[in-house]
């Protein structure tokens, strides 16, 4: 109650120091939203969670933003050229956008964006004092000198207006890498006027500027009059005057909130979930009477990994974890379809093909054809690995590693697995920990989940390069496979096209089929995104990689 009076509080100081009225005199928009999981920084460098991504995009822009169909299309770029070798990719910028007004800037006057702007935030996420966590952008893929320090010549402004980057080898989804928040362009002058303080104090070109944070309680932003956008297409937008943010942790109280009309728009399911899906999976008609619900695929595939390192055990040669057999044994023996339909009230699909989730471009479930239920199959395989009905694993005292919101999904495996024989005990941690546990290979079986930075089978194919080992790489299993490397560097060859795309997709088949056989992870399901607003909301448009832009949302009837 005290967090809802202080919310309330920030934004009635918002409205009374706007004069709670439009210049046409009709009250103002503010768009109201539910965080969960924490506001930890509104600098772009941090962007690594959703908090932090969806706040970011209504205050900072980048180069590049995905449309609804996942393209990447220009923001800030007007035109740009790759060269024939695609490695070095030049860039025009927009003319005429300015940064919002702040103090940092003389007289607080925002000033026009230059192509030094991007060297600067560029050369900044990549720098070791900044300790983004987003350095992995360009770590690897720009040049750098002999002792692999950043090259001066890896971004370059040639002019007031012209951005040049220079790659070290080609990489063709490069364009999408470049929509992700941890590119998107902050003013120096902001950086070191605030110094540690730029987190809460974030100025970027967007179409909303920041206003004030209440840190746990709330977040409110305004609109930008100078939006660069509204020109261009002819639109005064963004539509709203403010938004919103609040941070309610609990998804039962958040889901209360926007059934009483104190929210206008929150994502993801609550306890009852009975309440808006059938049996199904379907949104209810009756709820679907009340409120606006968008179910659409989500490119984020939650799977169970093993870790592939000899050196993580005492008797690699024998230990079950490192038969393939045996992986194979327990990818068969999980009813994905139960899991699906018994635990998440239908939201998301099983996950029978491979580790790229549908909804991305080059998802092919009929040629790549994963796992499917299959008990027989199951204990056929276990008995090949040498463990018939699971005689002789009582002594390898397996553990299933899991974060502690999951728990019910890793007791429904243990559950299907012990039906082949195959007995393993829950370890739970908090999220934060068991990310930690698995980035350092203290786990040898864990729960996990990847969602997509960019809309590109890449980005879940590095999973399984030799070259991005974990921590400091996304290869979490330390999967180490030859013939699966040569397939990752002959893709990235292939030019960035409309007719070399299905010959890199063709590539990206081979490398998932070849995870399929060697199994060093179990598909569970790939998620869908389930987001609902108020009837009076316009303007809000849903995608695969649940990326929230509210610079055309708006009112019906506004109150």
């Amino acid at each position: 109650m005290v967090r809802k009076i202080l919310s309330f509080i920030v934004l009635a100081a918002f409205l009374a120091a706007c004069g709670g009225q439009s210049e046409k005199g009709a009250p103002k928009k503010v768009f109201r939203y539910n965080q969960t999981g924490g506001l930890k920084s509104l600098d772009p460098a941090f962007a690594n969670n959703r908090a932090t991504v969806w706040a970011t995009t209504q205050i900072y822009n980048g180069l590049f933003e995905m449309d609804e169909s996942l393209h990447p299309m220009p923001a800030l770029a007007n035109t740009w050229s790759i060269s024939e070798d695609g490695k070095t990719y030049t860039f025009i910028i927009k003319k005429g956008v300015y940064f919002h007004d702040d103090p940092c800037f003389p007289e607080g006057k925002g000033r026009e964006l230059k192509a030094s702007d991007f060297v600067y935030s560029f050369k900044r996420i990549m720098s070791p004092a900044t300790a983004s966590t987003g350095r992995w952008v360009f770590e690897g893929k720009v040049l750098t000198n002999p002792d692999g320090t950043l090259s001066d010549s890896a971004f370059i402004a040639l002019d007031d207006y012209t951005l040049q980057i220079r790659l070290k080898e080609p990489f063709p989804p490069f364009l999408d890498l470049l929509t992700v928040p941890y590119t998107y362009v902050v003013p120096q002058e902001a950086v070191e006027y605030y110094k540690d303080d730029f987190r809460s104090h974030p100025v970027g070109t967007g179409p909303f500027k920041f206003r004030e944070w209440k840190e746990g309680e709330s977040l409110v932003l305004e609109k930008n009059p100078n939006y660069w956008k509204a020109k261009e297409l002819g639109k005064d937008i963004p539509y709203l005057d403010a938004v919103q943010v609040r941070f309610i942790e609990d998804p039962n109280q958040a889901f209360r909130e926007f059934q009483a009309g104190n929210l206008d728009f929150i994502t993801g399911l609550p306890e009852n979930a009975k309440d808006i899906l059938d049996a199904q999976g379907n949104v209810k008609p009756e709820f679907a009477a009340k409120f606006n619900v968008e179910k659409a695929d989500y490119l984020n595939t939650e799977y169970i990994g093993f870790q592939m390192n000899p050196e993580n055990y005492v008797e690699p040669e024998k230990h079950p974890f490192l038969k393939k057999e045996f992986r194979q044994a327990l990818a068969y023996a999980i009813d994905r379809n139960e899991l699906i339909y018994s635990l998440r009230n239908g939201l998301g699909k099983p996950g029978t093909a491979g580790i790229v989730p549908i909804g991305m471009p080059s998802f092919d479930s009929s040629v790549v054809k994963g796992y499917h239920y299959n008990p027989e199959k199951a204990r056929e395989l276990l008995k090949a690995a040498g463990y018939p009905n699971g005689e002789g694993l009582e002594k390898y005292q397996l553990k299933l590693a899991t974060y502690s919101t999951d728990l019910n999904i890793a007791e429904f495996i243990q559950k299907q697995w012990e039906n082949i024989g195959v007995k393993v005990e829950i370890e739970t941690a908090q999220f934060s920990t068991h990310q930690q546990r698995v980035d350092n290979g203290k786990v040898n079986l864990f729960r996990g989940s990847w969602l997509a930075d960019y809309p590109d089978a890449e980005n879940y194919l590095a999973m399984f390069y030799s070259k991005y080992l974990s921590p400091a790489g996304p290869n979490k299993t330390h999967f180490i496979n030859r013939t699966y490397d040569s397939l990752y560097v002959a893709a990235m060859y292939v030019k960035e096209n409309a007719e070399d795309h299905f010959k890199r997709y063709s590539i990206y088949h081979q490398m998932e089929k070849l995870i399929l056989e060697e199994c060093p992870v179990i598909i569970l399901y790939y998620d869908d995104v389930l987001r609902m607003s108020q009837k009076n909301v316009t303007g809000l448009r849903i995608n695969p990689m649940n990326i929230l832009s509210l610079e055309e949302v708006d009112f019906m009837n506004p109150n």
